[in-house]
């Protein structure tokens, strides 16, 4: 998210000014502002936020809700080792996060 543009004395870098200026304004950016501006805004336009639980929503089979490191092979394949469930990880992950708040929400 943040890379360095420096490059090596070999290669150098590309656009380095223009790389750290970009860096040191996304890191300078707190997670608990964006948040709070995400809450304020979905409020104003007649919704409401829910914040769930990150763990495990990539690796939690949203068919049987079976959960293991194996059912991540690769960044962008989810195969469930006990039902076959096949989809995109980040499918998953949405599914899994939307099943939670559902949770939440009902609570």
């Amino acid at each position: 998210m943040s890379r360095s543009a420096k490059g090596t004395v070999e290669e150098h870098g590309k656009n380095v000014k223009q790389k750290s200026g970009l860096n040191r304004s996304i890191l300078d950016q707190s997670w608990f502002e964006f948040r709070r501006q995400l809450d304020y805004k979905t409020i104003w336009n007649g919704g409401f936020l829910v914040a769930v639980p990150p763990q495990n929503t990539s690796r939690c089979c949203p068919n049987c809700g079976h959960t293991a490191k194996e059912n991540r092979q690769t960044q962008a394949d989810f195969e469930c080792v006990e039902c076959g469930y096949t989809e995109n990880a980040d499918v998953v992950g949405a599914l899994n996060v939307l099943a939670r708040g559902r949770v939440i929400v009902q609570a």
